[in-house]
């Protein structure tokens, strides 16, 4: 196995620790999860133009007969990507001693203020910088506001 390889299985293999931790494990920290929010996905052009880079490395890969390993390693490669940009939901989870947003733990207390911007985002201050919340659906901003309410 060359080098090349043992990075690829490297980062597949963190990629879906990333994904066990964000799916199974996230929920599951801090006690149990009052609510658990779907967020609108970020902008999928990123993952499209890092499939094509994989693309052209899996067509080299072959044309120059390079080992089969590499090109099924990439192949999966292809498939976590997929899976952590297209198939998986973003999620806001509040709990009652604060929230996880973008994998980031966050205690109530650190909160100094929230405002709802004319697009139905959620800005939440924190002492350094602002937290953009793009829900999926408006409805859920009031079911936020009531948890945080509650918890405070």
């Amino acid at each position: 196995m060359s080098l090349t390889d043992i990075v690829l299985v490297l980062f597949i293999a963190l990629l879906l620790l990333y994904a066990v931790y964000d799916q199974w494990m996230m929920p599951r920290r801090h006690g149990p999860t009052l609510l658990q929010v779907p967020l609108q996905r970020r902008s999928k052009v990123d993952n499209i133009i890092f499939i094509a880079l994989i693309m052209i490395l899996i067509y080299n890969n072959v044309a120059q007969q390079g080992p089969v390993i590499t090109t099924t390693l990439l192949m999966a490669l292809i498939v976590v990507s997929v899976y952590l940009s297209w198939i998986r939901t973003p999620q806001l989870l509040l709990k009652k001693q604060g929230l996880f947003f973008a994998n980031a733990w966050v205690n109530y207390d650190r909160i100094k203020g929230m405002n709802l911007s004319e697009d139905g985002i959620l800005v939440i201050q924190l002492e350094q910088r602002n937290l953009l919340i793009r829900v999926r659906e408006l409805d859920d901003l009031e079911k936020i506001h009531h948890v945080m309410i509650e918890n405070q």
